[in-house]
């Protein structure tokens, strides 16, 4: 006999995962909901520390983190600058079963097209099952983590509201030009690497360097397969475990030293030996 929690089936209960950029004092109250009813093995925080309301470079994080997840996972997502404003609460249907829950700002969408975009849902504050909201800063708690944790006990997803179609949003696309490229930073991670959008494959083979354009500056970077071949305190341009031309200083940080932001454009040209 499967051991039960809050009178569901252990077995029975999705994966749910949790997102967000609020730091873990707030995590520590979207956790306790989910826990009330979703046993703990079965809930999966994937980060709390996104940078403060950046949509970009979130929702290519999410995609990258989430999308490998067991079909019909529940992904919990709060970065939601627009909390308590116009913007609308999403639950959305993908092809595979899995559920996505959190704001229509965008950041569900890169993760929702990966999965398979199937119908999509707002919603609705006055539905019964939801707890009192205490007021409107914090839907993370009190709004998003009760919708996700009825999911995972098995509320079918058209329960949550109405349906709706969610706002667009489009990832920057790389721009494949004759000896280069054109992209964007879509990610500076823990270390201060920087991670473009420009595919590693793009790289022909033979490349020994890049040349580095952004806003009025240009440096020459080496092309290199480690950090360490690079050496250390050295600029250097190398493929990314994302897949993507990862711009890095070897035991420092290129976000440092290039003062480069997230969603700002570049430009590479290759140089072969």
């Amino acid at each position: 006999m499967p051991r039960r929690h809050g009178g569901v089936s252990r077995r029975r209960l999705p994966l749910v995962t949790l997102t967000s950029d609020v730091g873990a004092e707030y995590a520590a109250q979207m956790r306790a909901v989910l826990l009330a009813t979703v046993p703990p093995e079965r809930v999966v925080e994937l980060t709390h520390e996104l940078r403060p309301h950046g949509i970009l470079e979130a929702a290519f994080l999410l995609r990258a983190m989430a999308s490998g997840f067991p079909a019909g996972t529940i992904h919990l997502v709060v970065v939601d600058p627009g909390v308590g404003g116009r913007r609308v609460p999403l639950v959305v249907e993908c092809r595979d079963g899995s559920l996505l829950v959190g704001p229509d700002n965008g950041v569900l969408m890169p993760l929702a097209e990966e999965l398979g975009l199937a119908r999509a849902f707002r919603i609705e504050r006055s539905r019964s099952w939801l707890p009192t909201r205490v007021g409107t800063t914090f839907d993370g708690r009190d709004l998003f983590a009760p919708v996700a944790a009825r999911l995972a006990r098995g509320l079918a997803p058209e329960r949550a509201g109405a349906p709706t179609v969610p706002v667009p949003f489009a990832m920057p696309s790389p721009e494949r030009r004759s000896g280069g490229a054109r992209g964007a930073i879509l990610h500076s991670d823990h270390f201060g690497n920087l991670i473009t959008n420009v595919p590693t494959a793009w790289i022909p083979a033979g490349t020994v360097g890049l040349r580095l354009r952004f806003g009025r500056s240009s440096r020459r970077l080496p092309w290199v397969t480690s950090y360490e071949a690079g050496g250390a305190d050295r600029l250097v341009a190398l493929g990314s475990s994302f897949g993507t031309v990862e711009l890095a200083v070897a035991e420092g940080s290129a976000a440092r030293r290039l003062r480069l932001a997230v969603g700002v454009g570049v430009e590479l040209a290759w140089r072969a030996g």
